[in-house]
């Protein structure tokens, strides 16, 4: 039975129980992540009955094209929002990394969840078991589809070449097992470790190595801003540390206009009460490229509970349960460190890296 835009059904003991439906991509990797904050939820609300709704985006159907070339800013998020408009689900579940910085008018992140390890792992061939990037052969062919992890490995290591690589985790591990083509292939770590595929994991790249995408390894939940049950209903499962980390990193991609058309990358960590973010921007080869650090003090959480945020937004994301006043610091962080990268010439690194991509 429906009322409004709400789904209800009446269980086996003639009780009506709310049915709450999850929207998510078709992959296995969205369908386990889903899976995941569908149990979280499950545990915390027993008298709701979850749904799972799975559908195909733009960036799962094209995939004979770079993802930096397509053009959209949503690849893989535009259905999954257009199901939660016409009120087909009440909350999506993303990869934070997929949802752009700007949100349609409507639409919030309601849940930021604790983030897996966010940095990039390379996957080798089984012919070079035993191999690292350092090791493998000059003119060795490494697959990534992003150009952030492209510009920076190739300035560490000159001797490899790198090619474009598409299709979902199984989509790509096939091609790097089953042909010749690729020598090894770099792929999110949070990704393999959800798939249980730690095994293929050959080397995790540093931050000295390869820093890694806005929201990279962080789960997201999308809902209408409207709906303030569902938006009450995911925001315990916020992580503190993860929200003010990603607030910083979305804050400083936003205020540079990147997006996966360009080399924006991160690092950020929660010490001592202090949020440390580090910023780059990098040329296409990654012959050019700026990087600088900054940090902040984040206030205690038990010494400002009255200044929890009340419904505002912060680059997308709501988080009733996170301090107010510690979401304004990490967003101003990300806002300060792009002001900084931009004074030092961030702006023209990056509008060339843009052209240069467009006319490929």
């Amino acid at each position: 039975m429906e009322d409004g835009p709400y789904k209800y059904i009446r269980d086996g003991n003639g009780i009506v129980r709310r049915v709450i439906r999850i929207g998510t991509r078709k992959s296995q990797l969205a369908r386990i992540q889903t899976d995941s904050v569908a149990k979280k939820l499950q545990e915390l609300y027993p008298d709701v009955i979850l749904e799972i709704v799975a559908m195909s985006t733009i960036g799962d159907k094209i995939l004979d094209t770079a993802l930096s070339k397509i053009g959209e800013k949503n690849l893989f998020t535009k259905e999954l929002e257009n199901a939660l408009e016409r009120n087909e689900v009440d909350l999506v579940v993303h990869s934070l990394k997929d949802l752009p910085t700007a949100l349609p008018e409507g639409f919030t992140i309601g849940a930021v969840l604790k983030r897996e390890n966010p940095h990039d792992a390379v996957v080798l061939h089984p012919k070079n078991t035993g191999q690292t990037l350092d090791t493998l052969p000059e003119k060795s062919v490494i697959g990534t589809s992003s150009l952030r992890r492209a510009a920076q490995l190739k300035k560490r290591f000159p001797h490899l070449e790198f090619k474009d690589i598409r299709g979902n985790l199984n989509t790509r591990l096939k091609k790097l097992d089953e042909k010749d083509e690729f020598a090894a292939i770099i792929l999110a770590a949070a990704g393999l470790h959800r798939m249980g595929w730690e095994n293929r994991i050959s080397q995790v790249l540093g931050p000295d190595e390869c820093l890694y995408a806005v929201g990279q390894g962080a789960l997201a939940v999308e809902v209408r801003a409207r709906d303030q049950d569902i938006l009450e209903m995911v925001s315990v499962l916020h992580d503190l540390d993860t929200v003010l980390r990603c607030i910083a990193e979305r804050a400083f991609l936003r205020h540079l206009e990147g997006g996966c058309s360009v080399p924006v990358a991160v690092h950020t960590d929660v010490k001592d009460f202090k949020l440390y973010l580090t910023g780059a921007v990098y040329s296409l080869d990654g012959s050019e490229s700026l990087m600088e650090t900054m940090w902040t003090s984040i206030t205690p959480a038990s010494q400002v509970e009255e200044m929890v945020g009340e419904g505002v937004q912060h680059v997308g994301v709501t988080a009733h349960n996170v301090p107010g006043a510690a979401q304004d610091t990490a967003e101003k962080l990300g806002v300060d460190l792009a002001t900084l990268l931009l004074s030092k010439g961030a702006k023209e690194i990056l509008t060339m890296a843009r052209q240069l991509n467009d006319a490929r």
